[in-house]
């Protein structure tokens, strides 16, 4: 049996989103492996913003996309983002919110923790890991 996957906080990885149905596997869950060579690891809650300046950067989030099962998304839905992605936006001022107890632990080998910590819309039960 393989270990379950931990989220940036060190507790097992919990889901992200059903709907939209997220997930490089779509599954849920921003769980990873060796075919997600995007690392689809930073669970966000996506706004206008941030999908507005993904599509300038030329990742379309909001055009549906059937053939991959991707629906678009609109502002306010929670998707597994690829980390890098993530990180442009945040550089640019325009970070969507982030789902601490969802995001994938190996998010961590792209994204630094403090700005993931910066964006995060959930508190966890022990606010000592927000210090």
């Amino acid at each position: 049996m393989t270990e379950p996957e931990r989220n940036v906080l060190g507790d097992e990885l919990e889901p992200c989103g059903t709907e939209p149905l997220t997930g490089f596997y779509r599954d849920g869950s921003c769980r990873t492996g060796a075919q997600d060579l995007g690392s689809h690891t930073v669970c966000a809650v996506v706004s206008q913003e941030f999908l507005t300046l993904q599509r300038e950067l030329g990742n379309d989030l909001t055009t549906p996309r059937p053939e991959y099962g991707f629906p678009g998304l609109r502002p306010g839905d929670r998707w597994c983002v690829v980390a890098a992605r993530w990180l442009q936006a945040y550089r640019a001022g325009a970070a969507a919110g982030v789902v601490l107890a969802a995001t994938n632990a190996r998010a961590l080998e792209i994204v630094p923790l403090t700005a993931l910590r910066q964006h995060a819309v959930d508190v966890p039960d022990d606010i000592s890991d927000l210090d």
